[in-house]
């Protein structure tokens, strides 16, 4: 039986990991108190005597903003760290699954970022996170680079559809970005493909690849469908009336790309599966999270 060793396991995705890995592989699941990629001498030791077949690397620093006041942390743990766990997969005969992001592009494009298309991060995150992805290419030929993007769940720490919810909870007018487009993803959805991927792993399908659901929206357009979807589920919301904003109108530390829609064709056609449709997506992590809640 194949053994996987996650890193990360209590993040966003890494806790859909825990849940979906099981099904091809033996999991042994490491957060970061087991193992912490701030802790650069840590890295090779540990997973040399792990003796992995497959390590998949859903850790990472993601405070995007926060980066831009700590660009050492932010560069060991998403730059330097993954060169580190690439070296030491190399050694040990294992392939690394490494989550990446949109970020690594600029947003200046008007049609679907290809995982070949050339890279242009607009800051520290960013910077950081194509830091890692070179940092693993150079050190093992055995490697799988999956860039998501706009990822949100029911698990794991907050995110824009969690955010939402408490302020349409709290407030009856909010405004949401409309110049700004992606893929809403659900962290379960990512968990899912790369879980199908791993039986697929070897020489001919490791590189780069994207994975975000189906489909591309605004960031309003996104904050709305949330209500709407959450009205229906009979979520408690104060909220009357959103309004679009610039991107200029909401300054913040890290600059975002305009335009981050990623292309999934490449990862769709091993899987011979088209990613879910990113509101269908968004319906099913509203349900897990209205079922969850604690009766009043």
């Amino acid at each position: 039986m194949t053994k996987i060793l996650l890193l990360g396991s209590q993040g966003q995705v890494g806790q859909e990991l825990v849940t979906t890995l099981p099904a091809v592989g033996k999991v042994t699941a490491w957060s970061r108190q087991d193992l912490d990629l701030a802790q650069a001498e840590q890295i090779g030791p540990r997973i040399l005597a792990e003796q992995p077949d497959v390590i998949v690397n859903a850790a990472a620093y993601t405070a995007v903003d926060k980066a831009e006041q700590e660009p050492a942390l932010a560069h060991q743990i998403n730059g330097k760290a993954p060169g580190q766990l690439a070296q030491a997969a190399q050694a040990c005969g294992a392939t690394l699954v490494h989550i990446s992001t949109d970020y690594v592009f600029d947003g200046q494009q008007n049609r679907p970022y290809q995982p070949s298309t050339p890279t242009h991060p607009l800051g520290v995150y960013g910077q950081s996170k194509l830091a890692g992805e070179l940092a693993v290419q150079a050190a093992s030929d055995r490697h799988v680079i999956l860039r998501t993007a706009w990822v949100y769940g029911a698990k794991g720490q907050g995110n824009f559809v969690k955010t939402m919810l408490r302020l349409g909870s709290e407030r009856d007018t909010l405004k949401v970005v409309y110049d700004q487009v992606g893929c809403p993803t659900w962290s379960y959805d990512i968990a899912q493909a790369i879980a199908q991927l791993i039986p697929h792993l070897g020489p001919s399908t490791c590189g780069t690849y994207h994975f975000t659901n189906s489909g591309a929206v605004s960031w309003y357009d996104f904050a709305n469908a949330i209500f709407e979807e959450a009205a229906a589920l009979g979520w408690p919301l104060k909220l009357e009336t959103v309004l679009p904003i610039t991107t200029d109108q909401y300054p913040r530390p890290a600059q975002r790309p305009a335009y981050s829609v990623l292309s999934s064709e490449k990862l769709t056609a091993i899987l011979q599966q088209t990613p879910p449709y990113w509101r269908v997506s968004l319906r099913k992590m509203l349900q897990e999270l209205v079922s969850s809640r604690p009766s009043a």
